[in-house]
């Protein structure tokens, strides 16, 4: 049974990622944006930053999961 909770958790945590992946990317192409004023730009560069992290976070969580999941 903890298996196929540590596989659900991986599948949690993989998906989680990857929305944090998508909001970083999407942040970063804000910051570069000339035409967007400096304190949007300023703003979508910090939470890129907080993305990046949530994203490593979610990744080593579900690599976790998944190795428990193998056990």
């Amino acid at each position: 049974m903890e298996t196929v909770k540590d596989a659900a958790n991986y599948v949690s945590e993989t998906v989680q990622g990857k929305g944090a992946e998508a909001s970083k990317e999407t942040n970063k192409n804000v910051a570069k944006d000339s035409n967007a004023n400096i304190s949007t730009r300023a703003s979508a560069a910090k939470d890129a930053l907080v993305d990046k992290k949530d994203e490593k976070s979610h990744d080593t969580k579900a690599d976790v999961h998944k190795e428990s999941a193998k056990h």
